[in-house]
């Protein structure tokens, strides 16, 4: 017979996806270095690239900001971004073909991109494939091992995947990253349970 564990309700943006909120500089400009062939460009008189005026739409939960990321795509503005962040328009509309397809061309564009690979992980789990999602959850940590969220949706996929070592592992990390007392008494309490109902 099956033993059900009952999760703890965890603080609901830790399964949300992570939009990309500003444009990333260009690898040259990590570095310091100036542009010397920016000057021939087509001066616009909007400030804002296609990239932030699809991320402004997109904050203010105008409809038009798909539109205008799939223009940024195509002028060649933070490709990888636009991707991401037009898969999570897609997955809201439950488009999950369409979404994981759009994370998938922004890691073409950008394999180490962080939220591309979290994201993609968030849906693979929302669909039920528990081995890309908890793949996916891995990269995000190698990407950035701080992000506290990643191993705490990792360990909750390896535990439904029932590889409890390694979800309790992938827990206590997530606890060493919080703060909030709330959160680490959460996870405290899942722990507890996971080793009580598989020991």
């Amino acid at each position: 017979m099956a033993k059900v564990i009952q999760f703890p309700s965890p603080n609901p943006e830790k399964f949300g996806f992570k939009p990309v909120r500003k444009k990333r500089p260009t690898e040259s400009e990590k570095h310091g270095q100036l542009n010397l062939f920016s000057g021939g460009k087509m001066v616009s008189l909007n400030p804002l690239s296609t990239f932030e005026e699809a991320l402004m739409l997109d904050e203010g939960g105008n409809v038009k900001a798909k539109e205008v990321y799939e223009k940024a795509i195509q002028q060649g503005d933070s490709i990888a971004d636009a991707y991401c962040n037009l898969g999570i328009l897609e997955s809201e509309q439950k488009n999950y073909t369409k979404a994981i397809d759009c994370f998938t061309r922004g890691l073409k564009e950008d394999p180490r991109h962080f939220e591309a690979h979290y994201n993609l992980a968030n849906l693979y789990a929302e669909v039920g494939n528990l081995p890309l999602a908890k793949l996916h959850y891995q990269m995000s940590i190698e990407i950035e091992p701080d992000f506290p969220n990643s191993h705490f949706n990792l360990g909750l996929t390896l535990a439904m995947n029932k590889e409890i070592d390694q979800a309790i592992r992938s827990l206590l990390a997530y606890r060493s990253l919080v703060t909030l007392e709330e959160e680490r008494s959460q996870v405290e309490e899942l722990i507890n349970s996971l080793t009580r109902s598989f020991r």
